[in-house]
């Protein structure tokens, strides 16, 4: 038993193990197992063993280096995406002010409402750039 305990240690050293994207990638193989319960396709069945050996083939790399990489970029988009529904909805809510994008480096820039013509400094590039906001109160 030792024997097998210490070759199981050995095998798993350096490998890279689980991480947020191949979590990502079990839950959507679930998803599709549960799908390919009531609708009986091979090309569905392709796909979730097709995911499923990536997802073991990530998991037991050595080559953590570039499994990392691809967390990272999975993590990049997933921010992305959250931030869309995230910041779309923060804005939604905001009746005081406006939202513009900077025409240099695109960031996004929260004015308040109603000062009329305004000039805005973009806190990220300094580029200036002039916006209605609406009118004027007196």
């Amino acid at each position: 038993m030792n024997k097998f305990r210490d070759w199981m240690r050995r095998f798993g050293s350096g490998r890279y193990g689980t991480d947020q994207y191949n979590r990502f990638l079990m839950l959507i193989t679930l998803i599709l197992m549960v799908v390919a319960i009531f609708v009986r396709s091979w090309v569905l069945e392709g796909i979730i063993l097709a995911l499923l050996i990536y997802g073991m083939y990530r998991t037991l790399s050595r080559n953590t280096v570039q499994r990392a990489e691809e967390n990272r970029k999975y993590l990049e988009i997933m921010g992305r995406i959250r931030g869309f529904f995230t910041g779309g909805m923060r804005q939604a809510r905001d009746r005081d002010h406006l939202y513009f994008r900077c025409p240099n480096c695109g960031q996004k820039v929260r004015v308040p409402r109603n000062h009329g013509h305004i000039e805005i400094t973009c806190p990220k590039c300094r580029t200036r750039f002039v916006k209605d906001t609406g009118a004027k109160r007196a």
